[in-house]
């Protein structure tokens, strides 16, 4: 594809924008995601460096399971780490299509 481009006159910023870009869209997309996904998860991080009004959500969420006394409420729990996963579960809704092209792209086709 870059040999045909480079005769039809294009140069490397075209080849670059019109050929490479969007191929990679899908695997780009992907990378995106995931460290989305590791960064809104990450826990040792917000517990090592974070104080107490700027903690992440996973380190809020931790301290929310761990300060309860006398009966446990389950309930709060779980409402509380369906609202720390709804920002990820999103995320992979409404980028799943890509996900799925990036994963593919580099599997063996047949």
């Amino acid at each position: 594809m870059t040999k045909a481009a480079k005769v039809d006159g294009a140069g490397f910023f075209r080849i670059f924008w019109s050929i490479f870009l969007p191929l990679s869209l899908p695997i780009i997309v992907v990378t995106v995601i995931w460290q989305f996904t590791q960064i809104w998860n990450d826990f040792l991080f917000g517990v090592s460096f974070s104080q107490a009004g700027t903690q992440p959500v996973t380190v809020a969420l931790n301290n929310i399971v761990n300060s309860t006394t006398g009966v446990k409420e389950y309930n709060v729990d779980m409402a509380a780490a369906i609202i720390a996963a709804l920002p990820t579960l999103f995320v992979y809704v409404v980028a799943g299509k890509y996900f799925i092209r990036g994963l593919t792209a580099g599997s063996v086709k047949g």
